[in-house]
């Protein structure tokens, strides 16, 4: 259990910017006019011709909706993912524990953590250790989260 919560403590950092990604690409994509804030207006572009994107074929629109449909239950999942990890500081009290966590969110090694808190790595593990102890003793909405994606 801890091995897996702290996996999922490191994808964070990918898991948010793919969250981040996917709602730039969905709701882009249904806004209110086709073309919107991509193309110009004002200066000899604004005279160009523009392509037509709200035409589609049968083929590209049930493409478009699957893709569509796909993007959505994945931004869901990691978003849901993301706020679980990101509460997860709420049941910290150690300020270190605290700081632990956000160098792990962010991606950083063992080494690069100590060198930023200025402790031995060896000390920094056996923090790392307690806090994932009292993580998976504190936090029961991540039980539910491994449990539903091993699932």
């Amino acid at each position: 259990m801890k091995k897996q919560v702290e996996d999922l403590i490191y994808q964070y950092y990918w898991r948010k910017k793919e969250v981040s990604r996917i709602c730039s690409i969905l709701w882009r994509r249904y806004s209110l006019t086709p073309s919107a804030g991509m193309v110009s207006k004002y200066g000899i572009e604004a005279t160009l011709p523009k392509a037509n994107t709200s035409l589609k074929s049968y083929a590209e629109m049930d493409a478009l909706d699957a893709r569509d449909k796909r993007l959505y239950d994945r931004y869901k999942d990691y978003e849901e993912i993301v706020k679980a990890i990101e509460s997860i500081a709420n049941y910290l009290e150690d300020e270190q524990q605290k700081i632990i966590l956000d160098c792990m969110m962010e991606g950083m090694s063992y080494r690069s953590i100590a060198d930023h808190l200025g402790i031995n790595r060896n000390k920094i593990r056996l923090m790392k250790e307690k806090m994932l102890c009292q993580i998976c003793q504190k936090c029961h909405f991540l039980h539910d989260l491994i449990d539903k994606k091993t699932a």
